[in-house]
């Protein structure tokens, strides 16, 4: 496939309202491209619009909403051709194991792995008619880097990402004979709205707009996949490398204290 983002593109960016699809947005108007930018929150979208009002259409929905994205494919086509969708909401929610409610769960499937999915009803049929054309078509789902070693708390997130790990490259495999690039972007931790309530530290903690001038860089570079900090991520992928035994000792020992634990110390 030839080269990303090279001249002026026709891009859809979720999760746009604030975060690293926020980050994107500014970077990508920036660099003179045309995008259509969805978030739940109308206000956020209109004033990312003030960036570029001949540039940026604002789409709001709810991406785990079918009828909310149908609503909006209209909106895509008359933009024109789609070169590229950027799949970027998401959510984080943390599960203390001692209180278990399965609809933590839930909640981060629902949002991370059933919203990106429904995201491809539309973002799909759009991306094959500018590969009808003949022209260069990218599908970007951003995911984490989590998932590589077994966090505590993190049942929800971590099997979502997972999971949104494997959808992206099994499709990046069925999408191959037509054309369609598929990026997978795993980053680490970003400082956004969602890490902001995090209570724990953070290691290598990278800005939002940090974040986002790396995943445009590798997508223009033609990177499939888009891993950072590197550091980071070499560390989870050496630590996920380990014999399994010694995997689920290291997860444990990290794992933090029940109050009833704290408590017997006391």
């Amino acid at each position: 496939m030839s080269a990303r983002l090279e001249t002026s593109s026709n891009i859809w960016i979720t999760g746009a309202s604030s975060g690293i699809g926020e980050s994107i947005t500014h970077a990508l108007v920036r660099d003179g491209h045309k995008l259509v930018i969805t978030g739940r929150r109308a206000e956020p979208l209109k004033q990312l619009k003030l960036l570029a009002p001949e540039r940026i259409t604002p789409a709001a929905a709810d991406t785990t909403s079918k009828d909310e994205l149908q609503a909006i494919a209209a909106t895509l086509e008359s933009h024109g051709d789609l070169d590229m969708a950027i799949l970027n909401a998401g959510t984080c929610e943390y599960l203390d194991v001692e209180d278990y409610n399965s609809d933590v769960i839930e909640k981060n499937i629902t949002t991370n792995v059933i919203g990106t999915a429904r995201c491809l009803d539309i973002a799909l049929p759009a991306l094959r008619r500018t590969r009808a054309k003949g022209l260069p078509a990218t599908l970007v789902i951003v995911g984490s880097s989590a998932w590589w070693f077994p966090f505590a708390r993190a049942e929800g997130y971590g099997a979502s990402k997972a999971a949104l790990s494997y959808f992206a490259q099994s499709l990046r495999a069925d999408l191959s004979a037509e054309g369609i690039d598929v990026v997978l972007v795993s980053p680490g931790f970003v400082k956004t709205p969602l890490t902001d309530r995090n209570d724990f530290p953070m290691p290598f903690l990278v800005t939002a707009e940090d974040a986002a001038e790396r995943i445009i860089s590798g997508i223009v570079k033609g990177h499939n996949d888009v891993a950072f900090p590197k550091r980071f991520t070499w560390i989870l992928k050496s630590l996920g490398a380990l014999p399994q035994s010694l995997i689920d000792r290291m997860a444990a020992s990290m794992a933090r204290k029940s109050s009833s634990e704290q408590e017997a110390k006391e």
